[in-house]
């Protein structure tokens, strides 16, 4: 509350002493390299310091809202990544046209697999996942897309993550 009422960079400094480490570690843990979680922690961090006056502690404890913007930072960079197109052509492989063709009978199976399994979902949960991996969309654009609350378009997407999941896990 000191940082978010007062700017006080010695309350900041101690909640950065504090959670620095744990959100670099936890990225870490989620498959960053060490610069990578480096950057993410920074970036973690000042956005903790220009929102802090956003936390609400009525609705959960620092540490969770601190862990969900380094969730969210996490997952907007993967986002970032995803839609980047390649720079350095000479870098991308592109498949031999004699390809293994045990390979592509599973590779073809496996696509098979997860079109059926996307089919299966309610049609809600479908758009959602279509917009999402489809058309890389966020899931703020998705909400404004389809005209409805951030928190159902969370909730529609985790309950396909669910489902999918469960389907597919023999498909790995």
């Amino acid at each position: 509350m000191r940082v978010a009422l007062h700017e006080d960079r010695d309350a900041f400094a101690a909640l950065f002493a504090h959670f620095g480490p744990r959100v670099k570690s936890l990225m870490l843990k989620a498959g960053a390299d060490q610069a990578l979680a480096d950057d993410l922690v920074q970036d973690v961090m000042m956005t903790v310091w220009r929102k802090a006056h956003l936390y609400a502690p009525e609705r959960g404890a620092v540490g969770t809202w601190i862990y969900t913007i380094a969730r969210n930072a996490r997952i907007d960079f993967l986002r970032r990544g995803s839609s980047q197109p390649y720079e350095d052509l000479e870098a991308v492989e592109v498949p031999c046209e004699n390809a293994d063709s045990e390979e592509e009978v599973f590779a073809n199976q496996r696509v098979s697999v997860v079109a059926e399994a996307v089919a299966e979902l309610p049609d809600e949960q479908r758009a959602i996942i279509e917009y999402a991996f489809m058309h890389d969309l966020s899931q703020s654009q998705i909400a404004a897309k389809l005209a409805l609350p951030l928190g159902t378009v969370k909730s529609r997407l985790r309950l396909a993550y669910a489902k999918l999941k469960g389907r597919l896990e023999e498909v790995q």
